[in-house]
């Protein structure tokens, strides 16, 4: 079975504060000694669509 995909039309403001809470949320995990893995993609995916 596939996995369903999802895709999400965001404009450069939407996209500048989603990139910003994902910054954020990477710097507590990193400052807890959390992987950060998942948000790293999620930026990735973001920024070079």
């Amino acid at each position: 079975m596939k996995k369903q995909r999802y895709y999400l039309s965001l404009n450069s403001e939407e996209t500048r504060l989603v990139l910003r809470s994902l910054i954020r949320m990477k710097n507590r995990l990193t400052a807890q000694g959390r992987y950060t893995d998942c948000v790293d993609e999620l930026i990735s995916k973001i920024t070079y669509g």
